[in-house]
């Protein structure tokens, strides 16, 4: 069965020891990293988030078993957990959103921009659990097994805790006319 970036589970090969071959070997998943670092860590700099985890991978690449998942699920559970740190690290009362002016001075109005404020509001408001498993299943493009080994859970967990942040998701962005 391959992955999102379409190796075989079986037979990967560990993370090489020397420099350039490890820059090779995790290259096809730094977009995934970046697009989950910035999901997970709003308002931090997901390439130092990437930059982190890519250090950290180097420095437990002899750690890497490909018996218990792929390179993705392993870079992205290490990514995972440099963006819940990065989050820590954040004071309280961060960077927030400027209003966007007209010429005039006043504020614009944007529906597309109030619509995604809107689903990134609820996606916030799923607890830390779901909104993992949204982000990596929706917004990492991973699939159930892979979410399943960034998640450190049986595959059957991430399908019901996806089922759990729909339902969720339905009732916060449910449109009342």
């Amino acid at each position: 069965m391959p992955t999102m970036t379409g190796e075989p589970v079986v037979g990967v090969q560990g993370p090489p020891g020397d420099g350039p071959g490890f820059v090779a070997w995790v290259r096809p998943h730094l977009v995934a990293m970046a697009r989950l670092a910035g999901r997970l860590a709003v308002g931090a700099d997901r390439d130092d988030i990437v930059q982190e985890a890519l250090a950290r991978a180097w420095a437990k690449r002899s750690q890497y078993d490909a018996s218990r998942g792929t390179p993705s699920a392993w870079l992205l559970a290490i990514t995972a957990d440099q963006a819940r740190k990065a989050v820590r690290r954040m004071r309280p009362g961060g960077a927030s959103l400027s209003l966007i002016d007209d010429a005039a001075g006043g504020p614009v109005s944007r529906p597309d921009l109030d619509a995604r404020m809107d689903v990134d509001h609820a996606i916030m408001s799923l607890s830390a659990r779901q909104r993992l498993a949204v982000d990596c299943y929706y917004f990492a493009d991973l699939s159930i097994a892979d979410t399943a080994a960034v998640m450190g859970c049986s595959e059957g967990t991430v399908k019901s805790t996806l089922s759990d942040a729909r339902t969720r998701l339905r009732t916060l962005l449910e449109v009342t006319e």
